[in-house]
């Protein structure tokens, strides 16, 4: 398997339990365990009105993404789609997470650890496709 496919599954993957995590937190109302930055950080970042999207919590976004690409990848390489609606999802996600890290840092002034995982997964995920798939 090319070094950009298993990047894509691996990448995916913990973007993956990391949008479950937060989800879980967030249907259940319990704040998130911040590693490395203050609680108080991640339970601003939480409660923010930036922390949703059309009502709905970004991670939720986060989730569909991650599972979007695990399974647009398999399907690629099953021959079953073609490459490009992978990298959408990754070119939306990578995008998104940019912004929710310029809220963090400009308007929130405070970092969730999870939400810079997501950013670090993405900006993986975008280079396995722009510079690695070949």
């Amino acid at each position: 398997m090319p070094l950009y496919q298993t990047l894509l599954f691996i990448f995916a993957g913990i973007g993956l339990l990391d949008t479950l995590y937060l989800s879980y937190h967030s249907i259940t109302k319990t704040p998130v365990k911040c590693l490395f930055f203050p609680d108080e950080w991640c339970k601003k970042v939480q409660m923010s009105p930036q922390s949703k999207l059309f009502g709905f919590p970004n991670s939720y976004a986060g989730l569909a993404m991650y599972v979007a690409i695990l399974i647009g990848t398999w399907l690629f390489i099953q021959g079953m789609i073609p490459f490009w609606p992978v990298t959408a999802v990754v070119v939306v996600g990578f995008l998104f997470s940019l912004y929710f890290t310029y809220i963090q840092a400009l308007v929130l002034r405070a970092f969730c650890t999870w939400c810079v995982v997501s950013t670090i997964n993405f900006m993986v995920l975008f280079v396995a496709v722009f510079f690695l798939r070949g």
